[in-house]
């Protein structure tokens, strides 16, 4: 039996490098695991943690939940043992990518973490970088954190990076959801992915906390937050290319809708976290 909530792999997803589980422990648990040839995040979705990388420690403050602060996080490379240990328990996030060069294990300090406002209106969501090209040095992963106050939409206009070619780089893609509650119980967004004539692809998907939606190809956006419910999704990236860059192409047929956004306000929402510990 697992030992993870959400276990992805390469082999699971069918593709080559891009990687997530989620594993929760109790108060005082432990969980460790090699990391093989991939090259791994620990990062907190709820609790703290000590994580121990071969002989490195670090201890990660974490947080309450994702909707609550800007998390610290801890970087295993390949070929590395990691620990992971909870006093008062918690859930946290694997991300991984297969990876050929083996770097040296590293904090990332929440206050270190590029807090992006992007778009505008409707459209106006939170991105945290954490571990973006030029954010956090990686050998081939490539993660960032989204936030989505209830009501708007992010991942928008609808993108994509599956071919090689100037201003597009080729990136699996995972997206893994949470999503803030309500008054009468859990809450829920929606997720959209559709491809080409050559390269068909249909989703259209209700998501809720613990969900994850693969991107193999293909244009993806909107990431809907209905409203009342503010959403986070956790993108998880990696491809064959001999750089390690994010570039993306709008869909033509929407691209006009970023030229509307200088004339719109940000949601006065936003940001909806920071380092500090939001009640």
């Amino acid at each position: 039996m697992s030992p993870y909530l959400t276990e992805i792999t390469p082999e699971t997803a069918g593709w080559t490098y891009s990687g997530l589980r989620v594993v929760e422990l109790p108060p005082g648990g432990e969980h460790a695991l090699d990391t093989g040839g991939e090259e791994m995040l620990v990062l907190p979705l709820a609790g703290s943690c000590t994580v121990t990388v071969d002989s490195a420690v670090f201890e990660l403050r974490g947080r309450r939940s994702v909707f609550s602060r800007v998390t610290d996080f801890a970087y295993a490379p390949r070929d590395a043992r990691v620990a992971i240990a909870s006093a008062g328990g918690g859930r946290f996030a694997l991300p991984s990518a297969r990876c050929a060069n083996r770097l040296e294990p590293r904090y990332g300090p929440a206050e270190g973490v590029p807090v992006e406002l992007r778009g505008a209106g409707q459209a106006s969501r939170q991105v945290n970088n954490f571990c973006t090209p030029e954010a956090f040095r990686a050998d081939r992963l490539i993660a960032c954190e989204v936030l989505t106050p209830g009501g708007n939409w992010s991942s928008y206009p609808p993108h994509k990076h599956d071919e090689d070619r100037p201003g597009e780089s080729v990136l699996e893609e995972i997206y893994y959801f949470e999503v803030a509650g309500g008054p009468a119980g859990p809450g829920m967004g929606y997720q959209r992915v559709y491809g080409t004539a050559e390269r068909p692809i249909d989703v259209l998907r209700e998501v809720r906390t613990g969900d994850a939606v693969l991107i193999p190809h293909g244009w993806h956006g909107p990431s809907m937050a209905v409203p009342g419910y503010d959403l986070y999704y956790l993108n998880v990236m990696a491809g064959p290319g001999p750089e390690r860059a994010w570039r993306i192409c709008d869909d033509p047929a929407h691209a006009w809708v970023r030229d509307t956004w200088p004339g719109q306000p940000l949601d006065p929402r936003l940001p909806l976290t920071s380092t500090e510990e939001r009640s």
